[in-house]
């Protein structure tokens, strides 16, 4: 019997995959070298829901920003394994079939395999804090693994950038609309992940013409801007 009901013992990985995850690279800090010369990985996920105590990652898709641009030719994505059984009704927003979801990778191996992708390299999300505490708490309960590495929300770095687009709380849809691009298919985790990538490097550009020119430079003025926006009115 079990005499802490909340306590529930993690089940052991693999060897191979303990192994894996043993070799994963620790996370850069973002430092002084010029943007351009950045690896970035852009990501977004598919959820079962927006609890971020409960819901689970269903999608992850990824692009790599490189020499400022984005490298086609190195994304990832993956639709993870889940018990169709347990999902809200909130997964018909992405349109990801029950049957790519039973078909879908082992989470453990999804996971790993979106690490060894990810490698050292800081992240860009839009609504970061929601990205980083599903990918955090699934890597936990999947891999035991902590997630250290850096975060930038595209939907913050947005607004301080381009105050003239007069967009404070948007969505990913205002930003698109209002830099004219174009998504292949909305709540698609590779391709939300790619348009946030196309925002990141017009905000990019933006930054450096405000005289933003490294990742810390970025990080420092974004810090600064998200305090400001905090304080209390006078």
């Amino acid at each position: 019997m079990n005499t802490f009901p909340w306590f529930t013992r993690r089940k052991s990985l693999p060897p191979d995959l303990a192994a894996r995850r043993d070799r994963l690279p620790a996370p850069q800090a973002l430092d002084a070298r010029p943007l351009r010369e950045q690896r970035f990985v852009v990501l977004d996920l598919e959820t079962s829901g927006l609890n971020m105590s409960r819901d689970l990652v269903l999608s992850i898709g990824a692009v790599t920003l490189e020499d400022g641009a984005i490298d086609l030719g190195n994304q990832f994505e993956c639709t993870l394994q889940r018990d169709t059984g347990k999902l809200s009704a909130s997964v018909l927003i992405h349109g990801i079939a029950p049957s790519e979801l039973a078909a879908g990778v082992e989470p453990a191996e999804a996971l790993m395999s979106f690490m060894e992708f990810l490698g050292d390299s800081p992240l860009l999300a839009f609504h970061a804090t929601f990205d980083q505490r599903m990918l955090g708490r699934a890597l936990k309960q999947d891999l035991d693994h902590r997630l250290r590495h850096v975060f930038l929300d595209v939907a913050e770095l947005a607004p301080m950038l381009c105050p003239e687009a007069g967009i404070r709380n948007g969505g990913l849809d205002d930003w698109v609309e209002h830099f004219g691009l174009q998504v292949q298919q909305r709540h698609n985790a590779a391709a939300d992940a790619l348009v946030t990538a196309e925002i990141a490097l017009i905000l990019f550009s933006r930054a450096r013409r405000q005289g933003l020119h490294t990742p810390a430079d970025l990080a420092s003025a974004l810090a600064r801007w998200q305090r400001r926006q905090h304080a209390p009115a006078l």
